[in-house]
């Protein structure tokens, strides 16, 4: 016993602190074919199985995500995989997933933060106090949720107590925004508030110095403009802060015209 003891206090000194199998395994070895296992309910989902059939069976929630993510073909698709998602802790405290709202077919995105307390409950981004400012907002530039715009979150599930999401919370949400951007086919992109500018460009810089600058988002083969903004959140925290928003919005007009998108306001003259 004593000897016993001896070499496993020497083993754990020696870094090897996990017990694996009573046999060494050849992990370069070809594995055999599984055997055949009759179709199952699954199989009737084209989106579910031919995910099934990409998804890795370890725990890689973030390439669960991206396979889940690149096999929807359509926008009806993808809030499909998304709720069948389970890779995002959030979901869990959630009460609804939250995918979009409005006309993609206008090709004007507006991409918020995450759902807040309203959202949540209802199951559309930017419906609660927010969403009554962002509508008189697109309004001002001749868009409606009902018949040009298009509007998504980075986050698709509320976080508790309306925090910041986290890192890993956004990973394994971004895959679905990508392809989320990607079917939607946009030709102007506005991201509201630094959150989402963070994530969907990479930029770190505070809002007030990025508001109002044209960057570029690559969608398929080319690249499509996109103009952070201030949150209508922060804009109901601090008003005086409307006339930035305001000129922002103007930029976005003025891109709208330039590239050729119909508005309500050219509509109706």
């Amino acid at each position: 016993m004593s000897d016993t003891l001896s070499t496993l206090n020497w083993l754990v000194e020696a870094g090897a602190d996990e017990a694996m199998a009573e046999q060494p395994v050849d992990r370069l070895a070809a594995k055999a074919p599984s055997p055949a296992r009759a179709p199952t309910a699954l199989a009737a989902s084209p989106i579910r199985a031919q995910a099934r059939a990409e998804i890795p069976v370890s725990g890689d929630m973030i390439g669960n995500a991206q396979a889940l993510a690149a096999a929807a073909t359509s926008l009806a698709e993808l809030q499909a995989a998304l709720e069948a998602f389970d890779g995002c802790a959030l979901k869990r405290t959630a009460t609804n997933t939250v995918f979009a709202d409005g006309v993609a077919a206008g090709r004007v995105l507006f991409i918020g933060e995450a759902p807040g307390r309203d959202e949540d409950r209802i199951g559309k981004p930017f419906v609660g106090r927010a969403g009554q400012l962002l509508d008189k907002m697109l309004a001002s530039i001749g868009l409606d949720r009902k018949t040009n715009a298009y509007i998504t979150n980075v986050i698709n599930w509320r976080p508790p107590d309306n925090r910041d999401p986290t890192p890993e919370e956004a990973a394994a949400c971004l895959p679905f925004l990508r392809r989320h951007i990607e079917l939607a086919n946009p030709a102007v992109i506005i991201l509201l508030g630094a959150v989402a500018a963070r994530h969907v460009v990479g930029v770190s810089d505070g809002i007030m110095k990025l508001r109002g600058r044209w960057l570029e988002y690559r969608v398929g083969e080319h690249m499509v403009p996109l103009m952070p903004t201030l949150h209508p959140a922060y804009l109901l925290r601090q008003p005086a802060h409307k006339k930035l928003a305001w000129r922002d919005l103007q930029a976005v007009r003025d891109k709208m015209h330039a590239i050729g998108l119909p508005d309500t306001t050219t509509q109706s003259n």
